[in-house]
């Protein structure tokens, strides 16, 4: 079993997208914002080295999301970017694999308050056969 803390209030990707173009073509594509891109950053610097495994087993993510306000928030979006950014960081080899699956589950996962010190409580445990 892996935990660890990331003492970051929790973003979502989808919600902090924006048009960007091509430097080559000129050609726009949807990117994610600069808001996101130094949410992830400073995850990838705040996520121990034990952790950086590069996983590529199948594993149950646990995450529990302290959120700064009581709003509304999609827990899959939230998954969507902490994913993405245990991928960035190392501590997982892929997150969209097929063969084999790496996550294949995310259970025990949930959205709480807490109003002085939003952060992610991650546990990732390896998936029962």
């Amino acid at each position: 079993m892996l935990k660890f803390t990331i003492p970051l209030s929790p973003k979502t990707k989808k919600n902090h997208q924006k048009i960007k173009y091509n430097r080559k073509n000129g050609k726009p594509y949807i990117g994610q914002s600069e808001f996101y891109e130094e949410y992830e950053k400073a995850c990838r610097y705040l996520i121990p080295g034990e952790a950086r495994q590069h996983i590529d087993y199948p594993v149950n993510i646990k995450a529990t999301y302290y959120m700064r306000e009581a709003r509304r928030v999609d827990i899959t979006n939230l998954h969507g970017a902490l994913h993405d950014v245990l991928v960035a960081s190392g501590v997982l080899k892929d997150d969209s694999s097929l063969s084999p699956r790496i996550v294949v589950g995310t259970d025990g996962s949930r959205v709480l308050v807490d109003r002085e010190n939003p952060r992610t409580e991650v546990e990732i445990t390896e998936a029962k056969s």
